[in-house]
């Protein structure tokens, strides 16, 4: 048993040097600005002073942020005046200052390790959705794009997002089958246009879909163009339900404290 004691603290020191040794050589860095934090998978003071969570009250359909509370279950005119192909869609953060530099590391600069941080806002975001939903399906990516890019960051939120909360991961729901141009930059109705049938459900994968709760996973919701069109191919196949999750979402001007670029 002496014996036994003195080796747990043999390795229990063991672990402490080396954990000493990988904080010397690599500290942990701010996943917004990469300035050195205390502790991994964190954000510094600046950053985080810089993200916009969106609370409640929200739109029940959109999750907009309302300016006052309007009452449980109550909708916004714009989602009245022009009802969305899903039925739900939430969003962890709005997409400015710091969150908008982290979608655009993940997207742009190869930042998969950023997923598992985001996920968790996006897991807290969408709690209601994923209580009840059946599948996670990431926006496809064309394949010619993903050669290109290697990667598909809506599928790494959604596969992280799989991990907590126990929801069924599968990307194989939906291809994308027509090769659009980037959306940045492009107005609404050209956004629309662009997506319009680029999606379509296998059909291998079509029973899977039929009569489920599916939730659609992306990183950024700007106008919308492309859930819709996901969503629009998802009900086809005989989706019961369809709602969205993604990290940031475009506000509009009441709610937006700086303007962003398009992504």
């Amino acid at each position: 048993m002496h014996v036994a004691d003195r080796l747990m603290k043999i390795k229990s020191a063991g672990r402490f040097l080396a954990d000493g040794a990988t904080s010397l050589f690599f500290p942990p860095i701010c996943l917004g600005c990469r300035r050195i934090v205390a502790a991994g998978g964190t954000l510094c003071g600046s950053c985080w002073g810089e993200v916009h969570f969106l609370e409640q009250p929200w739109c029940a359909v959109s999750g907009v942020p309302f300016v006052m509370d309007m009452g449980e279950g109550a909708i916004s005119p714009a989602v009245m005046a022009s009802p969305p192909a899903y039925d739900r869609s939430r969003a962890a953060v709005a997409y400015d200052g710091a969150a908008r530099r982290l979608a655009q590391s993940l997207k742009y600069q190869d930042r998969t390790d950023l997923a598992p941080w985001l996920a968790r806002w996006m897991a807290r975001a969408g709690r209601e959705i994923l209580a009840d939903a059946d599948m996670l399906v990431p926006v496809p990516l064309h394949r010619q794009r993903f050669l290109t890019r290697r990667f598909n960051q809506s599928a790494e939120l959604a596969r992280a997002v799989a991990r907590i909360s126990g929801v069924a991961f599968v990307p194989e729901a939906a291809i994308r089958i027509k090769k659009t141009v980037p959306q940045v930059g492009l107005k609404s109705k050209e956004r629309e246009d662009n997506v319009r049938a680029a999606f379509k459900v296998p059909d291998r994968a079509a029973e899977r879909v039929r009569d489920q709760h599916v939730c659609i996973v992306d990183d950024v919701y700007t106008t919308g163009a492309t859930v819709a069109a996901l969503a629009t191919c998802l009900r086809k196949a005989g989706a019961r339900e369809i709602s969205v999750l993604t990290f940031a979402r475009v506000l509009p001007g009441d709610f937006r404290r700086e303007r962003p670029a398009p992504i």
